[in-house]
């Protein structure tokens, strides 16, 4: 399992600036999520009438209030803390950093997870895709790529599009960068990070490798994918993986509630084969 440092955390800068008020942070939240005033009061146990109040600086909103209305939009936690801070109150979720000795658990959990993985791919990234662990199934894939892609901190995205990363290894990757380029999207619309949507514009705007794309080979017998795999190339083999993404329930932490442990199944018992030979 390699431990990958990150420096400083670049989601930092994700928050929404708080000098309007909690108000217009609260209605632009209702408005994204495409949730009227009347929903949200009734998702929220309260009026339409308050709604519009806290909305529009008439009403001073309790910090339960904020927390509840927050829940019900489906706010991510580090933005909860900026309402909170909009509205006059706390902070209420810690932001730890990773390495803190108080994550000491977290740490060693995601440690026995992705080792316990192998011989497959896992890897664990954070809001901005940057990767803070993965195991040897994981740097297997990025053997090989230029040392500029694979100084700290490696970007799980970049390296998978960039003309000189993975990208052309993926025999799909028309259809696997389409894929990736929506899931960020969603990602954006649910964060409204502007570090995220700058690392979009970057990615999106890679060239598409003449080596990249290309349709692989059909395997000696047809294989009947139960998701969009995908399909590298690995040393003259090809492999075919299809991708799982796990985040932590209930979490009450900033940071342990942007990680996400990505893990990459064999889509077919060749790859599954060549993978328990190749790690042994």
């Amino acid at each position: 399992m390699t431990t990958v440092p990150t420096g400083p955390s670049r989601a930092a800068a994700a928050s929404p600036s708080t000098a309007g008020g909690v108000g217009p942070l609260l209605r632009a939240w209702r408005e994204q999520r495409r949730v009227s005033q009347l929903e949200l009061a009734l998702r929220a146990d309260s009026s339409a009438r308050h709604i519009s109040f806290i909305e529009t600086g008439r009403s001073r909103p309790s910090e339960e209030m904020v927390l509840r209305l927050a829940e019900r939009l489906d706010v991510p936690m580090r933005e909860r803390n900026a309402l909170l801070l909009a509205a006059g109150y706390a902070p209420r979720f810690p932001h730890t950093p990773l390495d803190d000795p108080a994550l000491d658990a977290l740490r060693d959990g995601i440690e026995r997870l992705i080792s316990a993985f192998e011989p497959y791919p896992a890897l664990v990234v954070d809001a901005m895709y940057d990767v803070v662990a993965a195991n040897r199934g994981v740097m297997m894939l990025f053997d090989g790529m230029p040392p500029a892609l694979l100084t700290p901190p490696l970007n799980a995205v970049r390296l998978t599009l960039h003309p000189q990363g993975l990208a052309p290894r993926i025999l799909n990757l028309r259809e696997w960068r389409g894929h990736l380029l929506e899931q960020m999207r969603r990602h954006i619309a649910l964060r409204r990070s502007e570090p995220l949507r700058a690392l979009y514009e970057e990615v999106a705007a890679y060239p598409v490798p003449d080596t990249g794309g290309r349709h692989p080979e059909e395997p000696g017998e047809p294989v009947a994918y139960f998701a969009l795999p995908m399909v590298v190339e690995h040393e003259g083999r090809r492999l075919s993986f299809v991708s799982s993404i796990s985040t932590f329930n209930t979490p009450m932490d900033v940071t342990v509630a942007e990680l996400a442990v990505e893990t990459l199944l064999p889509a077919d018992p060749a790859t599954a084969k060549y993978l328990q030979t190749w790690l042994s």
